[in-house]
């Protein structure tokens, strides 16, 4: 069996838990932050880390056209079955590179980035703000979520900020119109010290 992409250790392992936990609550409850950032359809969407697919249904379901990122194959597969959809796209790629994605030279009117950017280490997160970029249209977006606080066992994360991450963004065109701070929405996270950021990043 193929080593985990970087990032993704745990997540094959813990599927079915992740499923129940991240379809708990709705996308549109989760991007509450950002929903008039959000384009009218039809736009074009790239969610990378799609995870269980919940992000990419709702884009779906509101008449986008979804591409979805998901390097890790239970998770990509499981999403697959809980929301098909003819207008959602599935890929087998991953940050920092995301050599496949890049290959097709495309952009999209807007860039999920949801609980991913913290799997990546510095050196990586240069790389993919690089890579991510590339892919946006102009005036395009990219919404991203940053996590705080302790890392669960079994996972890798790194602590990331607001302000690098912005500065990140700045040096390949990208400006930060959004920057929100809150705690967890889920009980046992937030008891345990975890929040999130959520930035809005536009080409300019």
């Amino acid at each position: 069996m193929p080593a985990p992409v970087s990032g993704t250790e745990g997540y094959a392992q813990e599927a079915a838990e992740l499923f129940t936990r991240y379809e708990s609550f709705s996308a549109q409850e989760a991007h509450h932050a950002v929903l008039h950032l959000i384009p009218p359809a039809p736009a074009s969407v790239l969610d990378i880390g799609a995870g269980t697919g919940r992000d990419a249904a709702w884009f779906a379901d509101m008449g986008h056209r979804v591409v979805a990122v998901e390097p890790t194959e239970a998770m990509r597969t499981g999403a697959m079955r809980l929301h098909p959809s003819p207008r959602i796209e599935w890929l087998d790629d991953s940050l920092p590179d995301l050599k496949l994605l890049r290959s097709r030279g495309e952009t999209f009117d807007l860039v999920m980035l949801t609980a991913v950017w913290m799997h990546l280490d510095t050196d990586q997160r240069s790389r993919a703000m690089s890579n991510v970029a590339a892919l946006v249209a102009r005036p395009g977006r990219v919404i991203m979520t940053l996590r705080h606080g302790p890392v669960p066992a079994g996972r890798c994360m790194f602590e990331v900020t607001a302000a690098e991450t912005i500065a990140l963004a700045e040096k390949e065109g990208l400006q930060a119109t959004l920057n929100v701070h809150r705690p967890s929405r889920l009980a046992e996270n937030r008891a345990a010290g975890v929040s999130w950021t959520t930035l809005a990043l536009m080409k300019i």
